[in-house]
Formats: structure tokens, sequence, C-alpha cells
């Protein structure tokens, strides 16, 4: 996943702007009169402006065009927050879900949208279909393995402790964005409002364990995460930043029984809208 953040950032950073130097050319004159030289020396500035993403707010740069369909590569709401279970409507994890109990603080959400397509209505309301990535990474607080292939979703408890124990999935996500916007202010940046529904596909999951005893381990695995996930969510922003929040309304693992009723809520920083 490291990799794939990396190079999506590179792309970010690649398709959001471009930076401008400005520079002047040095002029020295001199002025001989019998005796005395006069040296007159202009001095110049360098100016270098890196873009924002302001100048990348609408991925396809189509801010100023009044109406009409767009589609695009782009890199924005990139999302970094934080996962909560909900376990039938509690915070707190039934007995029988007490061995996925988590570290809160470290079990996050990270997603971002790489392709678009949409039909801007006028400057304050759009609609657009996006897609690209999402992982959940839960930090299990006990020393368990969950079982790949196996017929429900099942652990092991073993006898040594783990530095990191992280239970986490990866789904296409494709995003349906109702967006309403202010008018812009004298700096260019406006109120945002975007509200949808949003469907994800599994590509995969996995579980990383580092200790001292075997290192690190990544086992890969699909772990009964549930194949098509759907929910809703919210962003509210000012400028390029602000903050977001995801629902989905299925269960979180599928073909086992025990786990019903557990789902899944995000909530946290977004970036680039």
């Amino acid at each position: 996943m490291k990799r794939l953040l990396i190079a999506a950032l590179l792309c970010g950073a690649a398709t959001i702007s471009i930076a401008q130097t400005k520079t002047t050319t040095v002029t020295t004159t001199t002025i001989t009169n019998g005796t005395d030289t006069i040296t007159t020396t202009k001095k110049t500035r360098v100016k270098v402006s890196m873009g924002d993403f302001r100048a990348h707010r609408d991925s396809m740069r189509n801010d100023k065009k009044p109406t009409g369909f767009n589609f695009g590569i782009t890199f924005s709401r990139f999302d970094l927050g934080l996962t909560t279970l909900v376990d039938n409507g509690s915070f707190t994890l039934s007995p029988k879900n007490d061995f996925l109990s988590y570290r809160s603080w470290k079990s996050s959400n990270v997603g971002f949208d790489l392709v678009q397509f949409g039909y801007k209505f006028n400057n304050n309301f759009k609609i657009y279909l996006s897609g690209g990535f999402d992982w959940t990474l839960i930090r299990l607080r006990k020393d368990i393995t969950i079982q790949r292939d196996a017929p429900v979703l099942t652990y092991t408890t073993d006898a040594i402790h783990y530095s990191k124990n992280r239970f986490s999935s990866t789904y296409l996500r494709v995003p349906l964005s109702f967006e309403f916007r202010s008018k812009e202010n004298s700096d260019g940046k406006r109120f945002r409002f975007i509200i949808g529904p949003e469907a994800g596909l599994l590509l995969g999951a996995r579980v990383k364990q580092i200790s001292s005893e075997n290192g690190k381990q990544k086992i890969d695995g699909d772990y009964h995460f549930t194949k098509m996930e759907y929910g809703a969510f919210t962003r509210i922003g000012y400028g390029s930043a602000g903050i977001y929040a995801k629902y989905y309304f299925n269960d979180m693992f599928e073909n086992s029984p025990a786990q019903a009723g557990l789902k899944n809520f995000a909530f946290g920083f977004t970036f680039g809208f």
C-alpha cells in the first residue's frame, strides 16, 4: 500500500500544478568621466510560485466553464481519518466480536480519487461520478492471528507478542457526489458541501504482523470482508481542505454469522476538493 500511496502522491503533485519561475536580467552600466568611474547595477528579483490545490480545485480545471460535461484523470478528495467499528448500533464491541478489539487512534481510513466524470450545472452545483481506492486499517490489540480461508471469520491466540498486528482491507471506491458550492471570495476560495452514495469493490485484504520472534509477516486473503460494500458520505470544506464522514450500510464481513451487524464508520480530514 505504501508504494501505491507514494505513486499516487507523485502523480497528484504533477497534476496539481507546475512551479513557475520569473527572472530578470542583471544590468550593469559603467560611466567614465575624467578620473571618476561611476558603476550602476540594477538588481533583480527571482520569483518562484509553487502551485497549490486552488489551481487544481476542479480536477479538470473547468471552474471557468459555465456548464457542461467533464472527464479526466485527477488526484483529489484525499481522505485521511480514523476507522470506528459499529457493532449493531454500539461503538462497544460485543463479546463475540471482542477479538477484533482495536487501538482507536491507530486504526485508520485512507482513500483518494483518480478519475472523474461529471456534469456542471452552474457555478454553485455539479454532479460527478469518480473512482479511486480506499483502505481500512485496523490495529488489533490482542496477540491473535485472523485465519485465512476459514469457513467463518475466526482466529487463533498466539503465545508471542506482536508490536504491530494490523488487519486491513482494500476497496475500489466509486462515489457519486452532489456538490453544492458558494461563490468565490476575493482569494478564489469557496465553501463546499458534498453528499452522496458510495459503493466499493473488494480488491484484497491482509494481516500484517511484526514480532521479535517472526519478524515481519504479511498474509493476504479475503478474510470474509464483504465483496461489495455500499454506504453514504459527506464532505464539508473551505478552499482545498475540509472534513469528511462515511458510513457503510451493509456488514463488514459476509458468510460469517457471528459478525452480523458489524459495520464500518470513518471520519477525518479531506484535502484537494
